[in-house]
């Protein structure tokens, strides 16, 4: 989950129809970019800062403004992750093989991969610093650099991932571990964890715990489970159709919510997990568990924060609207480093990524943005191996949802566009 070669963990909905159609007519004018090298000039006229859902989606559609060697994308990773892949992976469901592709393979054939790190951004000079301190200049910058993990900032993580009966989905180095303790419980409480922090689709932390408790009926093993959700909100989704929902689904599966709690240590050779209740604070409890998942802490990537492209929390400051820089009108920012108030998805990002194109189009030909973003984003709720809640809203928290359906009950054809249909949108058509 690059931060997104790593992507958010819910899948693309509403621009699905569009995508598809798109991807299949430009399928074949991509081919394989395997250069990867230290930027092979010091000037692009569209510089691309991440890899992942948003920086190819973008860089896609500026090479067909600008030509394909005025394009460059900077991103270190080798591999392109797709993320919202590992909820199933961690629930047994799909393989982590079928989530990974070379990010060479992703990248828009003739556009410059800058196989780098950015170190430094200076948008008042219309350059970067890259890690090998080479500087790149830019006409136009997108920022798309996605969220960090910070498993450190909770003790006893990561070093506690040594220990079995514990997983997190978060991490491709994790994600298989939560697979092998699901297999492995035996008895006793199982904990799921929402962070004290902006987190990569809020649905996901839930998900995982849905596919455990189904996985236990089947096994016969959960009569001997004590299912938790300590979730550091005070409500179990941000939208109160899908919240109304989800809570009936819990009720049914007697599954126990405790709200306020944040996971603040990990006792993983005594198996035990410290939370703080956030009404109290400084008030902790300790529970032992025979299986705990961990949704760590996340925030904006180290080089953003105090950087002159972002807000006090280090987020890339942008219009809600246009995604347009705030201060600077040829930068622009995509998906979860934004600063924008909406879910960090992938949906979220297929949204923006057709307001964003029509906002640099616009600004390269000094005109004013048009295209507004509502805030569109989307998260499929798995509630089980054959089950989904398709979530879809906008800035306001209301739903605005795809199908002629109420998309809050629990469908079998929800699943299988989150499952099958929407890896499929998101190779051949989001990143094209």
């Amino acid at each position: 989950m690059s931060a997104i070669g790593v992507v958010s963990s819910c899948s693309c909905l509403r621009p699905g129809v569009w995508l598809l159609k798109a991807g299949m007519q430009r399928m074949s004018s991509f081919g394989l970019h395997t250069a990867a090298r230290c930027a092979a000039k010091d000037y692009y006229e569209v510089l691309v800062l991440g890899g992942g859902a948003g920086g190819i989606a973008m860089s896609a559609r500026m090479k067909r403004k600008v030509g394909a060697g005025n394009v460059a994308v900077v991103e270190p990773s080798k591999t392109h992750y797709y993320q919202p892949l590992w909820t199933l992976v961690g629930g047994g469901a799909k393989q982590l093989a079928a989530s990974a592709r070379p990010t060479g393979s992703v990248m828009p054939k003739g556009v410059e991969w800058i196989q780098s790190r950015v170190t430094a951004l200076d948008p008042d000079k219309n350059c970067v610093w890259l890690e090998n301190d080479s500087k790149v200049s830019y006409k136009y910058l997108i920022i798309a650099l996605g969220i960090s993990l910070h498993y450190e900032k909770i003790k006893g993580l990561p070093e506690g991932f040594h220990h079995p009966k514990i997983g997190s989905n978060y991490s491709v180095h994790t994600v298989e571990k939560t697979w092998k303790a699901l297999q492995d419980f035996k008895e006793g409480n199982a904990i799921f964890t929402f962070p004290n922090t902006p987190v990569k689709c809020a649905g996901a932390p839930q998900k995982i715990m849905y596919l455990s408790d189904a996985y236990w009926r089947k096994t016969g093993k959960r009569s001997k489970a004590n299912i938790m959700f300590n979730t550091s909100l005070g409500v179990i989704f941000g939208v109160k159709k899908y919240a109304d929902a989800l809570l009936e689904v819990i009720k049914e599966r007697n599954i126990a919510v405790n709200y306020k709690r944040n996971l603040v240590e990990v006792r993983a050779d005594k198996q035990e997990a410290v939370f703080e209740n956030l009404d109290k604070p400084g008030v902790t409890e300790v529970h032992q568990y025979g299986m705990l998942h961990v949704t760590p802490p996340m925030g904006p990537p180290a080089v953003l924060i105090n950087s002159p492209v972002s807000d006090q929390a280090g987020w890339v400051d942008v219009d809600k609207e246009t995604l347009q820089h705030k201060k600077y009108p040829n930068v622009f920012g995509i998906g979860d480093c934004t600063n924008l108030p909406t879910s960090k998805t992938a949906a979220a990002v297929a949204a923006q990524s057709g307001v964003l194109d029509k906002t640099i189009s616009l600004v390269m030909k000094n005109q004013l943005p048009a295209k507004k973003y509502d805030g569109y984003t989307s998260c499929p709720l798995v509630t089980g191996y054959n089950k989904v809640i398709l979530a879809e809203f906008d800035y306001d928290a209301q739903p605005l949802e795809t199908f002629p359906i109420d998309q809050s009950k629990e469908r079998v054809t929800m699943y299988h566009m989150k499952a099958d249909m929407m890896p499929f949108l998101y190779w051949n058509a989001l990143l094209k």
